[in-house]
């Protein structure tokens, strides 16, 4: 590993590392606009200039390889007057926006010209100007801005894939444009907004609500797919304003998904704030008493045997507890999660969990996906998995329908009889790999037999052994994993759970994506007036996701916390408070009054879900008999944008569909 000298002190930096790198591990700071860590270097901006020893000008440090014996000077007075002219010549186009600027008090043009600039311009001809380009209706545009970093463009080739971003022009032409200046289609397009080092590109929902100082920023968990993505909430008052990536390397790395980013609109939309009863067949409001005195009146006489629930997808572990101890006191253990209707095994953790690892399927070199399209379930894991593919070299294959996951992928067909008659060049391909994955979509799963199917050629193809279990589910929701890990499960599924003739009421925890027919006593806990209230008789108003500290249990396993970054609108309250309370109306109370006692009764059942890390699994899996199978597989959904009530209910995402089917329409 080369060593080199940085203002003095000698650093030991590995192999490949440049001289920025190996300066910052010295701990001088070097100001940057196109250097960014997870993309590729392009030496655009130059401010970065440090003095090296025996060159005769000023190197970029970005660009420069760190080599044995290099003497590297960040501090003199030639460094200092050579980033003086980079920033000079910077502003010398760039409009004087900062009042009206939404990157204002959180630009880094801002502050290196405060650091690093004269103070003064010495320019007085006409400043360049750019017309406004278009790139959808989540990226707003003020091109004149732009000091051509082109890290947007990077980002978009190199991360997710979608080569829509690009520069025409030169010199003092050059100008950045999406291609023939339509929609960005990517799920993952608003990280430019993060990576743009001015207010070229800014979010548009976000355009003048709020400068950054004004905002509560609260730490928490993304909701809106199963990847766990950490986030920070800005809120002023009682409304979000928006939400950002909060670095997490094993998670979600820098990044987050548009519809995690943008949908946040929808929380202040369609909302339930009052408790509603369904008098004669028509839904009126009512005081909490009124509507707990209802619930009571629709349970007298029945049995246990007669009472189920379901578990929607957004929930926190806390209100799944509180919802499975209120059943149980009732004498109910029906209590179903998977409200999409896949079947799998629901027993040893290592069955459903997504075990590879996020960070972990990087390093696979041989992938088989069976009914998934993560470019749509979870758009963060197929970032990862176009890294592990243009990157790592992985062979990548695909059973079921056709899709455009931005990156090489051979199709084998739609057929699931495929797991059980697998082409050579694939079974070979897995024999030689040293981590091979198998990855299983919920919507293949709806197809009963295909999760034994799966298993055996798991097993087949050799993707469990010492060190590496390369057998994965990937989860749409938020609350599957915590819920499956609390047993939240029936034999036959929610289908089997709904076909039940002898159900008489039936609990719906936030449950807005199944198909509940009348005629059965119904209870609603939700937070919008979505599709679980069709066929309510008392809906009871709940708290979304950014109005309560909760636990959430990624895909991989992975026990996180999200704290309260707001209060729920008018009379709605947190889950499980509404339960607890419910309970001693039902003549049967829950044994905790607040959320510590709640966590320690989770602590005592389910000790690793009281703890931040993975959840206990077992590194094998045992056989299964598998009985043939076949038949086209089903994606879990088709439409990105509209997956949940938050999604549905926000004009944001309402607006990208629309944007979408014009994209489509024009490339037909």
């Amino acid at each position: 590993m080369p060593k080199l000298t940085v203002d003095g002190i000698e650093v030991e930096v590995p192999n490949g590392a440049t001289v920025l790198q190996a300066c910052e591990a010295a701990g001088a700071e070097i100001p940057r606009f196109c250097y960014h860590e997870r993309l590729s270097i392009a030496g655009n901006c130059r401010m970065c200039l440090v003095e090296m020893e025996k060159s005769p000008k000023p190197v970029a440090s970005c660009a420069m390889p760190a080599a044995d014996g290099q003497v590297i000077h960040t501090r003199t007075e030639k460094v200092k007057k050579a980033r003086e002219g980079v920033m000079e010549f910077l502003l010398i186009n760039h409009p004087l926006d900062c009042p009206i600027c939404d990157q204002g008090g959180e630009c880094d043009l801002q502050d290196q010209s405060l650091t690093y600039g004269k103070g003064a311009s010495r320019y007085d001809e006409n400043k360049r100007a750019v017309t406004e380009k278009y790139m959808g209706p989540l990226i707003k545009t003020v091109m004149t801005r732009c000091i051509h970093c082109t890290r947007c463009v990077r980002f978009a080739e190199e991360v997710a894939g979608v080569e829509e971003i690009g520069a025409i022009g030169r010199g003092e032409s050059m100008q950045i444009t999406s291609y023939l200046e339509k929609a960005v289609t990517s799920e993952v397009s608003g990280n430019v907004i993060d990576l743009c080092p001015v207010g070229a590109l800014t979010s548009k929902p976000y355009a003048f609500q709020a400068r950054p100082w004004e905002l509560k920023k609260t730490d928490s968990i993304d909701v809106m797919d199963a990847i766990g993505s950490n986030i920070v909430v800005g809120s002023r008052g009682a409304a979000v304003l928006r939400v950002t990536p909060r670095l997490n390397d094993d998670v979600n790395e820098e990044w987050l998904a548009d519809k995690s980013r943008f949908a946040v609109d929808g929380l202040s939309e369609r909302r339930l704030d009052t408790p509603w009863v369904r008098v004669n067949g028509k839904l009126q409001k009512a005081t909490w008493a009124e509507a707990f005195t209802a619930v009571a009146a629709g349970l007298k006489g029945l049995k246990g045997e007669e009472i189920a629930g379901i578990v929607g997808d957004l929930n926190a572990v806390e209100d799944m507890v509180a919802f499975r101890d209120l059943l149980a006191a009732l004498g109910s253990t029906r209590v179903e999660s998977r409200q999409d209707g896949a079947l799998f095994d629901t027993g040893e953790a290592a069955n459903w969990l997504f075990n590879t690892g996020l960070a972990g399927i990087e390093t696979a070199d041989a992938i088989l996906l069976v009914g998934t399209n993560p470019r749509l379930e979870a758009a963060l894991l197929n970032v990862r998995l176009r890294k592990a593919v243009k990157k790592g070299g992985a062979k990548a294959y695909n059973i079921g329908p056709v899709a455009d996951l931005s990156f090489p992928i051979a199709q084998l067909g739609d057929d699931a009889a495929l797991l059980t008659a697998l082409p050579a060049d694939v079974v070979a391909a897995f024999a030689a790999a040293q981590r091979p994955a198998i990855i299983l979509g919920m919507g293949a799963l709806k197809t009963p037999g295909l999760y034994a199917a799966a298993r055996a050629a798991a097993a087949q193809l050799g993707v469990v052994k010492e060190g590496w279990n390369g057998f994965n589910l990937v989860h749409t929701a938020a609350a599957r994993a915590g819920a499956l890990r609390l047993g939240l499960a029936v034999d036959g599924g929610v289908n089997a759970l709904l076909g039940d003739t002898g159900t008489k009421a039936l609990f719906l925890l936030g449950a807005d994506e199944v198909n509940v027919m009348a005629g059965r006593f119904t209870v609603y806990i939700g937070t919008h007036g979505d599709h679980g209230v069709r066929h309510a008789d008392v809906i009871l108003p709940a708290a979304a996701y950014t109005e309560k500290p909760g636990t959430y249990v990624n895909m991989e396993g992975r026990v996180q916390r999200a704290l309260k970054a707001t209060q729920p609108p008018g009379d709605a309250r947190e889950d499980w408070t509404i339960l607890r309370a419910l309970s001693s109306v039902l003549g049967q109370k829950l044994p905790y009054d607040d959320l510590s006692a709640l966590r320690r009764r989770i602590a005592a059942d389910w000790p690793d879900l009281a703890r931040d890390g993975l959840v206990a699994r077992v590194g094998t899996l045992p056989a299964v008999n598998a009985a043939p199978v076949q038949g086209a597989l089903h994606l879990a959904y088709s439409n990105y944008h509209l997956t949940n009530p938050v999604a549905r209910a926000s004009a944001t995402m309402a607006a990208c569909v629309s944007s979408l089917i014009v994209v489509q329409e024009a490339a037909e």
